[in-house]
């Protein structure tokens, strides 16, 4: 009896590493499992493409690998200076949505529930418009016949039209009316999870209105806030339609001169090295922000 018992105990001794493996693989694909098609969506629509984007980068005119692509960038004053547009543009946008949007956001959640929703319909409704059509019509407003500089003459405010149109001022005020919704989404989700009863409490110690707002709500909102700018940045590195219409072909971005090394040189190297440093930049921006975030969140 003595000898069954102990070759029991050392069956069950020598199974359990494997009864321990067998349910370590069940559960290890209970969890890839559900993974696997959005894994797959990600490897074949995105980091395969950016992994040709990166092939493509590093070959020259005759097919041959080089880095005269990369060179051509650091080296040419044309390129630095279409990034450093492009970058301008991106940060004006993001300087004017935070202008406008916080204190909108801000209105917008103190509202009650059926205003609320109606306020963000407002704001969702020209998502749906075509970007073209948006462009177009500031191009009407602001043009040297449009409507702002007939009503400036008409009320002898000016003598002669305003340079509204086909400039910087044109491109980031387009650009600002197409990210700014974009930018709300997120801080109103923030602000509206912020207890309103932190502001009373600090009412109630003294604090007057404006110092609690400052103090209280917007570290509180401060995520939101700086999301809604990350994805406003990066959204803004890409526009192509608003500059190309509102800038007037003065206003030179990363986006056009990519459009014009494939349509006109047909130069896919240069397009795709272009592409890459614009990816990578990004990524380090997206580092910037997290990092900002967390020193922030830490105070």
């Amino acid at each position: 009896m003595a000898q069954e018992s102990y070759m029991t105990g050392a069956m069950t001794t020598a199974c359990a590493p494997s009864t321990t493996l067998a349910r370590s693989a069940r559960r290890w694909l209970g969890t890839a499992l559900p993974l696997a098609p959005g894994l797959a969506i990600v490897f074949g629509f995105v980091l395969l493409p950016c992994l040709w984007l990166v092939w493509l980068s590093v070959l020259n005119d005759a097919g041959q690998f080089g880095t005269e692509n990369y060179q051509r960038i650091v080296e040419q004053v044309s390129y630095r200076r279409i990034f450093l547009t492009t970058f301008s543009v991106s940060l004006q946008t993001v300087a004017c949505c935070l202008v406008l949007g916080v204190p909108l956001a801000t209105f917008i959640t103190s509202l009650p529930d059926r205003t609320r929703a109606l306020f963000i319909a407002c704001i969702l409704f020209p998502l749906w418009t075509s970007l073209l059509v948006r462009a177009y019509a500031w191009l009407v407003i602001l043009q040297r016949n449009g409507l702002v500089n007939s009503w400036l003459l008409q009320a002898g405010l000016i003598d002669e039209p305003l340079p509204l149109a086909f400039n910087t001022f044109a491109t980031v005020l387009g650009m600002t009316h197409i990210m700014l919704p974009v930018f709300l989404l997120p801080v109103i989700g923030a602000m509206r999870g912020i207890d309103r009863g932190l502001m009373r409490a600090a009412a109630s110690m003294g604090a007057s209105r404006g110092h609690a707002y400052r103090t209280v709500f917007l570290p509180l909102a401060l995520p939101g806030i700086l999301a809604g700018a990350s994805l406003t940045f990066v959204m803004s590195l890409g526009f192509y339609v608003t500059p190309a219409i509102l800038g007037g072909g003065n206003v030179q971005v990363i986006s056009m001169r990519i459009a014009r090394s494939l349509s006109t040189y047909s130069n896919f190297g240069a397009a795709a090295a272009i592409g890459v440093v614009l990816l990578l930049t990004t990524f380090a921006m997206l580092g910037v922000s997290l990092l900002l975030r967390k020193l922030l969140l830490r105070r």
